[in-house]
């Protein structure tokens, strides 16, 4: 019998498709869904709310380290992939707004958050059936994934995405100004001095730009069985 790898890292620029990708396979293989990046957007919505700003460091560094953030399956048929608790109290949907979006990316380049956030995924990722999503999981989470995957999409495109998105949920969208965002958060994450945007040197990876999800996927569940065939070939 073919082994599926069980520690799968997807990592990619924002709007990539990572997390859409991700939800479905892991819906498939019946493993654990983690978004890794709802855990910064929980600590950057804590430091507004608690320090009503994002610049003092040290003093955001020092919150990341206290706060307790948990990521369960979802408690509510409104949309959600799961559920985002912050000290027990359920912001799923608050960390998607326009401030803690405009935030996060600055909050995720501080060390102390870092490390923070990447030993709590470290405890889960390493308990094996999980499909993790973030931007450094293959090269500093989880340098240990059975399988590495990276997704890239153009700015334009994956601005397109998001205005999509916003507009399906009945909110208010400015494909420019996202655009715009999208370009500046990709500056700062593939610039950062602390685990920056690129994918790990042996990650498979897969460009999005005019393919269907159906079409991502199908490449992803190649590379699974290669990885599978792999292991097969190497335990005899």
């Amino acid at each position: 019998m073919k082994k599926k790898p069980s520690t799968i890292a997807i990592d990619g620029p924002a709007a990539s498709g990572k997390s859409t990708i991700a939800e479905k396979l892991a819906r498939e293989l019946g493993y654990l869904f983690f978004d890794t990046g709802v855990m910064y957007r929980a600590v950057t919505l804590a430091a507004l709310r608690r320090l009503g700003t994002v610049e003092d460091e040290t003093a955001v560094s020092q919150l990341a380290a206290e706060v307790d953030i948990d990521i369960t399956p979802p408690s509510k048929e409104d949309g959600r992939k799961y559920d985002v608790l912050l000290d027990g109290e359920d912001v799923t949907w608050e960390i998607r707004s326009r401030e803690v979006e405009a935030s996060v990316s600055q909050v995720s380049a501080y060390p102390g958050v870092r490390k923070a956030m990447t030993d709590q995924q470290r405890r889960i990722g390493l308990r094996g059936h999980c499909v993790m999503v973030g931007r450094d999981i293959g090269t500093v989470v989880l340098p240990e994934a059975d399988l590495k995957i990276y997704l890239v999409a153009s700015p334009e495109e994956r601005a397109r995405r998001r205005h999509q998105e916003n507009l399906q949920r009945g909110l208010a969208s400015d494909y420019s100004a996202i655009l715009q965002a999208m370009i500046r958060r990709d500056q700062i994450d593939s610039t950062r001095q602390v685990a920056p945007l690129k994918p790990a040197e042996d990650a498979h990876i897969i460009d999005t730009d005019g393919l269907s999800i159906e079409e991502v996927l199908g490449r992803v569940r190649s590379l699974l069985e290669d990885c599978a065939r792999a292991e097969t070939d190497l335990n005899g």
